[in-house]
């Protein structure tokens, strides 16, 4: 019990410590159990960049969120394509292996730490009919993963959704 009192007493010194010295912020992350934060000023043109991702020039309604982490930063962008454009963006993209489609949605969301929900979008794991897979991993530079997952929104549009991490 006294070991219990003691690595408490040592953690509130340690909190303490980082407040005093002016650290404010990164204790009151800890405390909320945020290690990570979604950086300001984010735009698609930026997570393209860092995804190695070239938009296409059909696609509307795109949105991107980068989230700094504490080891990986986590990349996220969604837009609108033609359903017929579809092939050929993931082609373009070169997968390790063919993407597959999946019928059924997923009891959780694989990637919680960087939720489409931030964009105000659906989550694809948590649809039914979603072609997926791995493009890369390792990837380019300092992308260490770049999924895909592709919903059709109605006949002829559909959302690709990919997510990185660097």
């Amino acid at each position: 019990m006294a070991l219990v009192g003691g690595v408490a007493v040592l953690a509130g010194l340690a909190t303490g410590c980082s407040e005093s010295a002016g650290n404010r912020s990164s204790a009151v992350d800890r405390s909320s159990g945020q290690a990570s934060r979604w950086a300001a000023g984010a735009t698609v043109e930026s997570a393209a960049g860092a995804l190695h991702v070239r938009l296409p020039p059909t696609a509307t309604e795109a949105k991107a969120a980068h989230l700094e982490g504490f080891q990986d930063d986590g990349l996220i962008m969604a837009f609108v394509l033609p359903t017929a454009e579809v092939d050929g963006f993931v082609a373009q993209l070169d997968p390790e292996e063919p993407l597959t489609l999946r019928e059924r949605p997923l009891a959780r969301n694989t990637n919680p730490s960087t939720p489409f929900s931030h964009l105000e979008l659906p989550e694809p794991d948590l649809s039914a009919k979603v072609l997926e897979g791995q493009l890369c991993a390792p990837c380019k530079e300092n992308l260490d993963g770049l999924k895909i997952a592709v919903m059709q929104i109605d006949a002829r549009s559909s959302r690709p959704y990919l997510s990185g991490a660097d």
